[in-house]
């Protein structure tokens, strides 16, 4: 009796953190779209923002739009193969894919300093694991800001599932131009969310106004290395890749990043890529790269394989949107771009920072 429980516990955990099967049918519903007929339309105006005669500059005046309509479109998916924490994390040898995405996330909610009666922001919340992971973890308030009404959407319902109401919220705001009054967050932390920031200054400088005086920001950023050369070609299509299948005008390096936080009024206490607390044979784009398994195949190249068929199979016989094995196929082909810029040493998901506003004199 106590192993089928056991069984039935950890099959639970593993739906919470690698997504449920059920998930599913909202990727055959154009779930994130206001009507299944947008999901075409809005994967169309997100290739045309990457298109050979697009720019940088236009993706960043049209951040907003290509963001929401990005995350219309990948949510479900994000949901189905990953689970509800949009990021990816190091990994040990002993640990499991999802043990591995708790333990960064209270990596940064013990650097922020968390406890009970502090107040945290999130800035860019996904759809509220994190937030809800942390709260849990730290005893702190957390609030989720996001754009995207169909995450949000998620995000609450998450959240009324786990009983956390009273501890964690969410507010719909862009992160460039928030309607919070200054002064007024203990910490706030973001996870792999301002590489969509058409302006890196405007972000932050809007993250330290309003953080209280000696408030702590931390942040996993995605960034290219050192080691890539934008003017070697494999280099850039690798970065291209990356840009256009997750919705990023322009990836920076990390002394791009950490001279914006400086010229936002931030303090840099520390900053490295966390890339390395990963066993070398766990590296943080395993769960991309590895082999079926029957607990992470969703995220394997196998799991995509066969979710992208299936859903291709049900577009032709118009149990899904027009346009959704397209976003399958864009999805498919930057976790390959992921996977290469990892091996090469090219692209870092958890390049981390941690920031301080400083105390008024």
């Amino acid at each position: 009796v106590f192993s089928l429980w056991k069984k039935s516990e950890e099959s639970n955990h593993r739906k919470q953190m690698e997504g449920k099967v059920v998930d599913f049918g909202q990727i055959t519903t154009g779930a994130g779209c206001d009507k299944p007929e947008d999901v075409a339309k809005k994967v169309d105006h997100w290739e045309s923002n990457y298109a050979a005669n697009s720019s940088v500059e236009e993706r960043n005046k049209n951040y907003l739009t290509l963001v929401t309509q990005f995350y219309d479109l990948v949510t479900t998916f994000y949901e189905f193969g990953w689970g509800q924490s949009f990021h990816f994390a190091p990994r040990r040898s002993w640990e499991s894919f999802e043990s591995s995405i708790f333990k960064h996330e209270f990596y940064l909610a013990s650097k922020l300093q968390l406890s009970k009666g502090k107040s945290c922001l999130d800035v860019g919340c996904g759809v509220g694991g994190p937030a809800r992971n942390i709260s849990a973890f730290s005893d702190a308030k957390v609030v989720g800001l996001n754009n995207n009404t169909y995450q949000l959407s998620r995000a609450r319902s998450h959240i009324r599932d786990a009983q956390m109401s009273e501890v964690v919220s969410f507010i719909q705001n862009d992160y460039m131009k928030m309607s919070i009054e200054n002064n007024t967050f203990d910490a706030a932390y973001s996870i792999e969310s301002t590489c969509h920031a058409p302006d890196k200054v405007g972000v932050y400088s809007e993250i330290f106004r309003i953080l209280k005086p000696g408030g702590l920001y931390g942040s996993y950023e995605w960034v290219i290395t050192d080691q890539c050369d934008v003017n070697n070609p494999e280099h850039r299509r690798i970065k291209e890749g990356i840009e256009k299948g997750n919705g990023v005008a322009d990836l920076q390096k990390p002394a791009s990043i950490l001279d914006s936080m400086r010229k936002a009024g931030f303090e840099i206490i520390e900053s490295r890529d966390l890339s390395y607390r990963s066993d070398k044979n766990y590296p943080w784009y395993l769960p991309l790269s590895g082999s079926f398994s029957i607990t992470g195949w969703k995220h394997t190249w196998v799991g995509r394989f066969l979710t992208n068929r299936f859903v291709a199979v049900l577009e032709t016989l118009r149990l899904a949107p027009k346009g959704t094995t397209q976003v399958s196929h864009l999805l498919m082909a930057t976790a390959d771009d992921l996977v290469a810029g990892g091996r090469q040493n090219l692209f870092t998901p958890m390049f981390f920072v941690l920031a301080r506003k400083p105390e008024q004199k």
